[in-house]
């Protein structure tokens, strides 16, 4: 037998496959030949540090509820075990006096609608502390010093923690609100431009709270120093304020303290929106305090995010 013979032909290979080969190759070396532009934009690393902070919370039901839990047990113990309206009652005083006196503490003559509106605020308030516990878990575990290698400015860092806080607030405070309605919360004043207007008043309450525990924790490595920080603010910024009792039962240099606390004209805007309460302030006032209060600190952070953030 000849060799040629023996030997097995060697097919030809596709005239496709050759041109998907080709083409293959030419994109690649244009891929190495044109590298992909950077979008510098401060917009788009301002999105992608929000949206990465946002993603860890909604993809994580069980922080939500566990966040939620804490005024629900306020709400559903504390509210409806301190009836103010059977205490005056059991004196003696017809439904008339009874309203009238809960009326002239309160501004309702539904405590648990008061207290209610406070529970925006209180939830307001501990989610804005745990922002700055972001910032110190980011710098433990390095993402901190990854974000700062980017072009993203510092400030878009700050602000990134500012705007996920300030929309897991909203999200939270909405449940809160539905919650306090089923519990029986008072929605004879319930209007939209009110409901609105108390989602502006939490948005900005967010902003400041926020911004203020993001600067507190620019330069902190130790969580636990962060968490004594957070409870020592929170605490006096809770307890010295209208949240849970109305202003004129306290000590008068307890009154004074209250009218200095930015947590005080949230919650009085809130309870005029919500519930028709009497303001201890003009509705105007309470929210120029609020919006002042939340662009100076926002822009205090920024200016600090500049000086203390570091590698």
């Amino acid at each position: 037998m000849d060799k040629t013979e023996s030997k097995k032909e060697i097919p030809l290979e596709d005239p496709t496959v050759q041109e998907k080969q080709t083409e293959v190759s030419e994109e690649k070396d244009r891929t190495l030949r044109t590298p992909p532009k950077l979008n510098r934009s401060p917009l788009h690393g301002l999105w992608a540090l929000t949206n990465r902070d946002l993603r860890k919370w909604y993809t994580n039901p069980v922080q939500l509820i566990v966040s939620l839990i804490q005024p629900i047990v306020w709400l559903a113990l504390f509210g409806k075990a301190l009836n103010f309206g059977s205490f005056i009652s059991g004196s003696g005083a017809s439904p008339a006096q009874q309203n009238a006196i809960l009326q002239s503490f309160f501004g309702t003559t539904s405590y648990f609608s008061f207290l209610a509106c406070g529970m925006l605020a209180f939830i307001v308030l501990f989610t804005s502390a745990f922002s700055g516990m972001s910032v110190v878990f980011d710098r433990r575990f390095g993402f901190l010093n990854k974000a700062l290698s980017t072009p993203v400015a510092r400030g878009s860092i700050v602000m990134g923690k500012i705007l996920q806080s300030v929309g897991r607030s909203l999200v939270q405070a909405a449940i809160i609100l539905v919650i306090a309605v089923l519990l029986g919360m008072d929605t004879t004043h319930f209007t939209v431009p009110g409901i609105a207007g108390t989602f502006v008043v939490v948005f900005l309450m967010g902003m400041g709270l926020s911004a203020l525990f993001t600067m507190l924790a620019l330069r902190s490595a130790d969580w636990q120093t962060q968490m004594a920080i957070i409870n020592l603010i929170n605490l006096p910024l809770l307890f010295a304020s209208n949240a849970l009792f109305p202003t004129k039962i306290m000590p008068t240099w307890l009154q004074d303290v209250v009218k200095v606390n930015p947590v005080s004209y949230a919650n009085d805007a809130t309870r005029q929106l919500l519930i028709g309460a009497t303001g201890m302030n003009n509705l105007l006032v309470d929210f120029a305090v609020l919006i002042g209060f939340a662009a100076i600190l926002s822009a205090v952070g920024i200016v600090l995010s500049w000086k203390l953030l570091s590698k």
